[in-house]
C-alpha cells in the first residue's frame, strides 16, 4: 500500500524552471531516503538526486549539480525537486523513489518503492 505520486511536470522552454513534488503514503516517511530518477526515451533510467531522512545528505548527478535542488518536508511527507536552467537534455520522465539505504544510491536496485513518473519536456 506504499504509494509515491509525482506531480509538477510539464512542457517548458530551455532556461525555464520547474518544481516537482512527490507525495508519499503508506510508509514512515521520515525514516526513508528519498530520491529522483529520470528516464529519457530509449535511455536507461538514471539517478538524479537523493536526500537522506534528516536532509543533511543530498547527492546529485553531475549533470544536474548547480541546477537542481532536492528537498523534503517530513511533516507533509513530500519530497521536492526544484529544477532551474533546464536544458533539452533534461527531457525525461521523472520518477520519485524511496529507499531504506543511505549509500550506493545511484544503483536503481537500492530503491524499494517507485512512483509512476511525471513527464518533463524541455524545448530548445
Amino acid at each position: 500500500q506504499v504509494q509515491l505520486e509525482e506531480s509538477g511536470g510539464g512542457l517548458v522552454q530551455a532556461g525555464d524552471s520547474l518544481s516537482l513534488s512527490c507525495a508519499a503514503s503508506g510508509l514512515t516517511f521520515r525514516t526513508y531516503t528519498m530520491g529522483w530518477f529520470r528516464q529519457a526515451p530509449g535511455k536507461e533510467r538514471e539517478f538524479v538526486a537523493a536526500i537522506s531522512w534528516g536532509g543533511n545528505n543530498t547527492p546529485y548527478a553531475d549533470s544536474v549539480k548547480g541546477r537542481f535542488t532536492i528537498s523534503r518536508d517530513n511533516v507533509k511527507k513530500t519530497v521536492y525537486l526544484q529544477m532551474n536552467s533546464l536544458k533539452p537534455e533534461d527531457t525525461a520522465v521523472y520518477y520519485c523513489a524511496a529507499s531504506v539505504a543511505s549509500y550506493n544510491l545511484v544503483v536503481s536496485g537500492r530503491w524499494a518503492y517507485w512512483g509512476q513518473g511525471t513527464q518533463v519536456t524541455v524545448s530548445s
